[in-house]
């Protein structure tokens, strides 16, 4: 198995890259762009699923890198949890909540050698 020479090569910040680009768009038009704390939260949790994978990846071994992907998951769930709000509150329609949670749940297989 090769190793990754760059976090950009890295399966999951390339899934994580594209929820928050999706999650950028559906949080910029109608009720949900005009509910600020939320599509604050929500942002921020997808920018740190991307930056604390890169993040763990720059640092200076496996163990350090596992801590952060532990992190990147957690902001996962974080994600996952304010798209019921999002939901809940009819920001989304069910097929792009059902969309936008694919993302933040996929599991890709393991992105480096350990």
């Amino acid at each position: 198995m090769a190793s990754i020479e760059r976090f950009e090569d890295i399966e999951a910040w390339k899934l994580a890259r594209q929820a928050t680009r999706r999650i950028y768009n559906a949080s910029s038009e109608g009720p949900f762009s005009r509910d600020f704390a939320l599509v604050n939260q929500i942002r921020r949790a997808c920018i740190s699923i991307m930056s604390n994978i890169a993040e763990g990846f720059e640092r200076d071994g496996n163990k350090e890198f596992l801590q952060f992907l532990a992190i990147a998951k957690g902001s996962c769930g974080e994600v996952r949890s304010q798209l019921y709000i999002a939901a809940d509150q009819n920001y989304v329609d069910k097929s792009t909540f059902e969309r936008l949670q694919s993302y933040s749940s996929k599991r890709p297989g393991q992105s480096r050698v350990l």
